[in-house]
This record gives C-alpha cells, sequence and structure tokens, in this order.
C-alpha cells in the first residue's frame, strides 16, 4: 500500500485500488480549486498505470462525501472567467475518458458539485444515511456543469424536481432512480463486495470494454453497430480473451495478463 498526501486530498493506492479521499472534512469536503485539479491529475496518471484496476472516489469522515463548492471561497465557481475549461468540467472531462472503473464510495452527504463527482462515476455505493441534492437554487445559481453527466442517469421529472426546489432525496430514493447501484448500512463491506467481482475479471476486456461503452453512448444505432462491429474483432485478439476461451474449455479459473 502506497499513500501521498497532497492537502486537501488524499492518494493511496491500495494493491489494485487506488483510492482518492477529499480530505476537508471540516468544510464537509467542499470542493477547492486545488481538490479539484488533484483529483483530475489522479484520475489521468492512473490511466498509465496497468497495476491500477479501479478508482475509489470518496470524502474523509462520515458526515459528507462532497458538499459541493466551497461558498466561503470568494472565488468558488471559477478563477478566470478568461479561461473556457472550468476545474469542475476538466474533472468530468477525465473521468468520461478514464478505461480505469471510477466508483464512488457515498459515505454521507452528496450535494451540488457533489453529485458531479458522484455521477461522473461508472458506479457508486452508497451508506444508508446519505442524502443527495442539487441546491444551487438556495443559493441563486443553477447546477449547470453537473447537467452533463446527471441528465442522462436518472428519470428527468426528478432531475427537474431537484433542480428547481433544491430539495434532497434519500439514499433509498437514490437506489430507487438509479443514482447508485448499491446502499448498504456499512458502505465498506458492500464497496468491497463490487471491488471483489470486478478485480477477478479480464483487465483487457474491462479497459476496452468502457472505452468501447462511453464512446457508443454518444452515437446514433448505426454508427454505434458499425464501431462495435469493429471492436468485438479487437477485443478476440487480446491475450485475455486467448486466456479466457481456453480456461472455459479446460474448465479452470483464467490467469489473466491485462493485455
Amino acid at each position: 500500500m502506497t499513500t501521498t498526501e497532497s492537502n486537501d486530498v488524499l492518494i493511496e493506492q491500495r494493491g489494485p485500488v487506488l483510492w482518492l479521499t477529499i480530505n476537508r472534512e471540516e468544510r464537509r469536503n467542499a470542493m477547492s480549486h486545488n481538490v479539484l485539479a488533484l483529483l483530475a491529475q489522479a484520475i489521468t496518471q492512473a490511466q498509465g498505470n496497468r497495476d491500477i484496476r479501479a478508482i475509489v472516489l470518496t470524502g474523509a469522515g462520515t458526515k459528507a462525501f462532497c458538499a459541493g463548492a466551497d461558498l466561503q471561497s470568494s472565488k468558488a465557481f471559477t478563477t478566470d472567467y478568461s479561461d473556457p475549461h472550468g476545474h469542475l468540467a476538466q474533472v468530468l472531462r477525465v473521468a468520461k475518458a478514464s478505461t480505469v472503473p471510477l466508483i464512488a464510495r457515498v459515505n454521507g452527504a452528496c450535494m451540488a458539485g457533489g453529485m458531479g463527482l458522484m455521477a461522473m462515476c461508472d458506479m457508486a455505493v452508497a451508506s444508508s444515511h446519505a442524502i443527495f441534492g442539487l441546491p444551487e437554487v438556495k443559493v441563486g445559481v443553477f447546477p449547470a456543469q453537473v447537467l452533463a453527466v446527471l441528465q442522462h442517469l436518472i428519470p428527468r421529472r426528478v432531475l427537474v424536481e431537484m433542480c428547481i426546489t433544491g430539495e434532497p432525496i434519500t439514499s433509498a430514493q437514490a437506489l430507487e432512480y438509479g443514482l447508485v447501484n448499491h446502499v448498504a448500512d456499512d458502505v465498506d463491506a458492500k464497496l468491497q463486495w463490487l471491488l471483489d467481482r470486478l478485480l477477478d475479471k479480464s483487465p483487457a476486456a474491462i479497459r476496452r470494454g468502457l472505452y468501447t461503452l462511453k464512446k457508443a453512448e454518444a452515437m446514433s444505432f448505426e454508427e454505434a453497430m458499425a464501431f462495435t462491429e469493429s471492436q468485438i474483432a479487437l477485443f478476440t485478439l487480446t491475450e485475455d480473451a486467448k486466456e479466457g476461451q481456453k480456461a472455459f474449455q479446460e474448465k479452470r479459473k483464467p490467469v489473466w495478463v491485462g493485455h
């Protein structure tokens, strides 16, 4: 296990899993520009490390996953109006491009921009006491960037109500709406359950599979069919595909090489 503490974010590699913990418990793990920059950097660097099989994103403590932008800052939403690429947008971009699975460990309140961080992940496991909300209208703004990752994740009517009333939902509602994969009293046990079912699968299939899934999402049916027809041929050329089929024929567990 290797650990790097970078002020606002705790970066820790536990075996094949990279843990990114927003480390601002006294501010309910609110996002600073430094937090966002560190998250974007860590996710980007993980793409080139074949030893990292999954990334877990969470917040310090038990009260909050992330409360959103730090409204105590005079520049909570931007640092430079001439820069077309905001820090939150950059994190969402690198997450969208990630071929390493991202899992949100929602250990408490997940609000505003925190909803964007949770939604950008490929999967999410939440504590039973977690709550989810988009309260931006209460301070005169709107969850604009968050819509890019939320709009296709939960029913539109639910999203509209959350956006224009600012009222939160429970973890049970989040599960019902498909916002999270699992809810449990023991969030770490459920997270480990999910990781165990991911880490024993082919690294090559997951890496190329996430790439395929994310690219096809934005395509029309015909475009997606043409793209995936070529991708399936590439899957079969990997060493993992050859090993997987051989292990199946020999009735044994595969030994993945990851390429």
